[in-house]
């Protein structure tokens, strides 16, 4: 298992949609979150800076592989449809990132 951090911005004027979004989210999205191989998918919201830090910790065996067939699957690219433009992603993220993923530092159990 890897935990797994990441950051984006969110447009003040969207959080009560991005929250409402997430408050029903789609059970296809869901379903497929988890057959990504993805557990304990957290999102929190840090204002005033209107930031989000996601959390998930990872279970399968290749991640790129994973996320790539998240990506092409329709229910999920509809509904980053309605979250994307909710978002403000980093100037700092790598090619291909919506979300800029973090290097853990720290754990304890």
């Amino acid at each position: 298992m890897q935990r797994m951090g990441m950051m984006i911005g969110i447009k003040p004027e969207k959080i009560n949609e991005y929250k409402a979004l997430h408050a029903n989210a789609w059970p296809e999205v869901l379903s497929q979150i988890r057959d990504s191989n993805i557990r304990n998918y957290t999102i929190f919201l840090r204002e005033p800076e209107n930031v989000l830090f996601g959390y998930w910790e990872y279970h399968g065996e290749d991640f790129d592989a994973d996320m790539a067939e998240m990506a092409k699957d329709p229910k999920t690219r509809e509904w980053w449809a309605f979250t994307d433009p909710c978002q403000t992603p980093f100037d700092t993220r790598s090619e291909g990132e919506q979300w800029s993923m973090m290097e853990e530092v720290f754990h304890t159990e």
